[in-house]
C-alpha cells in the first residue's frame, strides 16, 4: 500500500484468531477471526482513523499492532523493525517508541498510585539513571503539557473528572517521548462536552511533538475532524481506505456508504433530502463468517460472485483503496 510520505508503521496481512471451544463437552475448537488479513500503512506525523461497528476488531487490531496481543499471522513493521519477531528485552525496549491511550481512563489508572507515580512509572522502568529531582521535573512538565497543574502531582485518580483522568493517561503515554500512539477510543467514556477538548489536545500535541496516531473510534464525526486518512473495518477486515475528504465525499464500499448515511448533517435541507441506508440483519459471528465477502449477508447490492469469492483490498483510485466486486 503506497501513498505519499514515509510509512512509520506498515501492517501486512495481520491476523488475530482466538480459539473457542463449543459442542458436546467443548470437544470442538473453532477460530474466532477477530482480525483477518488486515493491511494498511500509517505515515509519519499523520492520523489514520480506524472506524467500524462495535465488535468489528478495531481495538484488537490496535492491541495486536502494539504486541499487547500476540498475532496469529502477518507482520507489523515499525520504522523498519518487525515487531512480530521481537521478544523479551528487545520488545520491552521497543515499547518506549510505541504507546497507547486507553478507552476508559479510570480503569487504566492504578487507584493506589498518585498522579506523580502514574506518570513517572515509565521513567523508573526505562530511565533508571534519572535522579529523583530530574524525574519530578519531567513529571511536572508532562502535566503542564496536557493542561494540568503540577500541584496535582500528589493526588489520586479518583479526585479527578473523567476528562482530567484521560489527560493523566495521555501524559503517561507521552512520558518516554514516543513517536507512534494508538488511541483506542480515547473519548468514548467521556461526556460530550469534554470530548472536543481532549481531541483538540491530541491535535495540538501532534503538531507540537510530531506524533503519529492510529485513532480508533466509532464516532464518525470526530474521526473526520482529527484524521488525515480513514480505514473502514467490517467483521475483522479492512473494506476501504482513503483520505477523509474522499471517503466522506465519495465512499465506494456499500458498507461505508451505509455508515456515512447514518451520520447527522447540520444542514436541515440536506438532512431531509439525503437517502439513509438501513442495513438488514445482524453482523455475522467472527467464529463463522460467511463464504465470499464478509458483507454479503447485509449488502443490498450483493450478487452471485459476492457469495463465492472474497474481494481483495486494491487501489481503485490514487490513494483510495477498496475491497468490493462492484468496482471490478
Amino acid at each position: 500500500m503506497i501513498d505519499k510520505g514515509k510509512a512509520l508503521v506498515e501492517v501486512r496481512n495481520l491476523k488475530k484468531y482466538f480459539p473457542m471451544r463449543r459442542g458436546f463437552f467443548g470437544r470442538n475448537t473453532v477460530q474466532v477471526k477477530a482480525v483477518d488479513d488486515v493491511s494498511f500503512d500509517v505515515f509519519e506525523q499523520e492520523t489514520l482513523g480506524l472506524v467500524g461497528e462495535s465488535g468489528c476488531g478495531k481495538s484488537t487490531t490496535g492491541n495486536t499492532i502494539l504486541r499487547l496481543l500476540t498475532p496469529t499471522g502477518g507482520t507489523v513493521h515499525y520504522d523498519g523493525v518487525d515487531l512480530t519477531t521481537l521478544e523479551g528485552e528487545k520488545l520491552r525496549q521497543m515499547r518506549q517508541h510505541i504507546q497507547m491511550i486507553f478507552q476508559n481512563p479510570y480503569a487504566s489508572l492504578n487507584p493506589r498510585l498518585t498522579v506523580g507515580q502514574i506518570v513517572g512509572e515509565p521513567l523508573k522502568t526505562f530511565r533508571p539513571q534519572m535522579s529523583k529531582q530530574e524525574r519530578a521535573e519531567k513529571i511536572q512538565s508532562m502535566l503542564r503539557l496536557v493542561g494540568l497543574s503540577p500541584a496535582f502531582i500528589n493526588r489520586y485518580p479518583h479526585e479527578f473528572s473523567g476528562g482530567q483522568q484521560q489527560r493523566i493517561g495521555i501524559a503517561r503515554a507521552l512520558t518516554l517521548d514516543p513517536a507512534f500512539i494508538v488511541c483506542d477510543e480515547p473519548i468514548a467514556a467521556l461526556d460530550v462536552s469534554i470530548q472536543a477538548q481532549v481531541v483538540n489536545l491530541l491535535r495540538r500535541l501532534q503538531e507540537q511533538l510530531g506524533l503519529t496516531y492510529l485513532f480508533i473510534s466509532h464516532d464518525l464525526s470526530m474521526v473526520r475532524f482529527i484524521s488525515d486518512r480513514i480505514a473502514v473495518m467490517y467483521l475483522g477486515k479492512i473494506v476501504e481506505v482513503a483520505r477523509k475528504n474522499e471517503l466522506y465525499g465519495e465512499p465506494l464500499h456499500p458498507y461505508t456508504q451505509a455508515l456515512l448515511s447514518a451520520v447527522p448533517v447540520a444542514n436541515p435541507k440536506r438532512e431531509r433530502s439525503r437517502q439513509q441506508i438501513i442495513l438488514k440483519g445482524d453482523v455475522p459471528s467472527p467464529a463463522n463468517p460467511p463464504r465470499g465477502c464478509n458483507f454479503n449477508t447485509r449488502c443490498p447490492l450483493a450478487f452471485e460472485r459476492c457469495f463465492e469469492e472474497d474481494p481483495q483490498l486494491r487501489e481503485v483510485e490514487p490513494g483510495h483503496w477498496c475491497a468490493c466486486h462492484l468496482l471490478d
